[in-house]
């Protein structure tokens, strides 16, 4: 090894290992295959040396950053990289005086990386625009934020977004084994070894983010490569105590596959509909904290709302469905708050499952009844035809009466009289229970509101 080979390995060595294992080709880029596929839009655009501006739009951990510097690589572009949090207007104009000078005298491509681009202001945006939009550079963003809020119009639409996915559970176990396997950029020069039910907990608590698994990997690397005491050899085996340490946190038993999983959903549900919050927020940062996708504890938050709740508090639909917005647009860690919020109020509203019981007594009906003809008065007279075949006739219209209701029947005459609802006396359903027993009353007595 020469002079200048040693000096590199050793500036490798103190950088993290998700630095040292940043892939420099597409051939070594890992994920994202419906991007980076055959025939796919970055793959015909570097084959033709014709990159767009990009945003690309992804979880942390997913290679926004290392895709830039490959793509730029790949088109033979300067590569000029500014993170929106310390760049300002200044910096803007010194990079693109510097491309404007590489394309005049040399006829050379820029590509400006900027990372986390919703943290530039609309004026910040709007000094970009007219140099991204005359071709001086190239722009590539990065963002974890939703760019159609976060990205002036003018500017969103001179880019292609390219939605980048959390790596799935192949990817992040093959990068773990080439970090493991790498004497020189990886770990693999420590003489550790990963047993494959700890790198299937490694993969789990990586949660898509290939530079959390790799900072995990890293640190647990170096204490299995270590001597617990002096004189003692080092374990050599990195196991999932050393994991755990490694993390700093204990991590939770929870199959997302198989009976802990439904275990734990279950317990959640349960607790919101016996009305103890403590319970349903203790279930619910279980999930959360063992790795569970946010959006699938909302959607029972969603679907208990209707079930368990429904009329006796309208609102708690309006609750949850605000919900499942609030964590689309902010995303972990601070969606946790509302979701919180949530499973609060779901758990101290008032219960009824009518909603339940009156689609199943409908559904029984249709079942033992078929497809029952729609009574004549109740179909639309559109044409001539229908009026002769006596559609229409005879209907009530309701707003010609007073009070806005005539009593009439609605269902087929095979069920005429059926009473599919039977609405509880909590919350605010008993409000409408009250109103329903009135028209049912007035219908009985064949009231016609005048």
């Amino acid at each position: 090894m020469d002079l200048f080979s040693h000096s590199a390995r050793s500036r490798r060595v103190q950088q993290p290992l998700a630095e040292r294992m940043r892939p420099t080709s597409l051939e070594e880029f890992v994920g994202q295959g419906h991007l980076l596929g055959a025939g796919k839009l970055l793959e015909r655009a570097v084959a033709g040396s014709r990159l767009p501006s990009l945003i690309l739009w992804g979880p942390p951990g997913t290679g926004k950053t290392t895709l830039s510097g490959i793509l730029a690589r790949r088109v033979r572009a300067n590569l000029e990289s500014l993170s929106a949090v310390t760049a300002g207007v200044k910096d803007i104009r010194e990079v693109v005086a510097r491309a404007a000078e590489r394309r005049d005298q040399y006829g050379d491509r820029t590509v400006l990386f900027l990372d986390e681009i919703h943290r530039f202001s609309k004026s910040q945006q709007d000094a970009l625009l007219p140099h991204v939009e005359a071709g001086t550079v190239t722009l590539i963003g990065a963002t974890t934020e939703n760019p159609s809020f976060e990205v002036n119009a003018p500017l969103l639409s001179r880019c292609r977004v390219l939605r980048l996915e959390l790596l799935g559970v192949d990817d992040l176990r093959a990068l773990a084994r080439r970090a493991l396997d790498d004497s020189d950029r990886g770990v693999g020069g420590l003489g550790v070894t990963l047993p494959d039910e700890v790198l299937d907990l490694l993969v789990e608590q990586a949660s898509g983010d290939a530079r959390r698994l790799y900072g995990a990997l890293e640190v647990a690397a170096n204490i299995a490569a270590t001597p617990a005491a002096e004189g003692e050899p080092p374990p050599g085996v990195i196991s999932r105590e050393i994991l755990e340490e490694a993390l700093q946190q204990k991590t939770l038993s929870y199959d997302k596959a198989g009976a802990e999983h439904y275990g734990v959903v279950s317990a959640f549900i349960k607790s919101m509909r016996g009305s103890d919050p403590d319970a349903a927020s203790y279930w619910m940062t279980r999930m959360l904290e063992a790795g569970e996708d946010p959006i699938f504890i909302v959607r029972r938050m969603v679907i208990f709302a209707s079930e368990d709740i429904g009329n006796a508090d309208p609102q708690a639909l309006v609750v949850a469905t605000a919900t499942l917005g609030s964590v689309k647009f902010v995303g972990l860690p601070e969606a946790v708050l509302p979701m919180t919020q949530c499973a609060v109020y779901l758990a101290l509203a008032p219960k009824s499952n009518s909603a339940l019981t009156t689609y199943a007594a409908a559904r029984k009906a249709v079942r033992e009844y078929g497809a029952l003809p729609v009574p004549a008065k109740l179909r639309n007279a559109a044409t001539g035809l229908d009026k002769q075949m006596g559609y229409g006739k005879g209907y009530k219209y309701p707003h010609d009466f007073a009070g806005n209701y005539v009593a009439e029947t609605y269902l087929p005459d095979e069920l005429e009289g059926a009473r599919f609802y039977h609405p509880s006396r909590s919350g605010a359903e008993a409000e409408m229970a009250d109103r329903l027993a009135q028209l049912r009353e007035f219908a009985d007595d064949d009231g016609d509101g005048e």
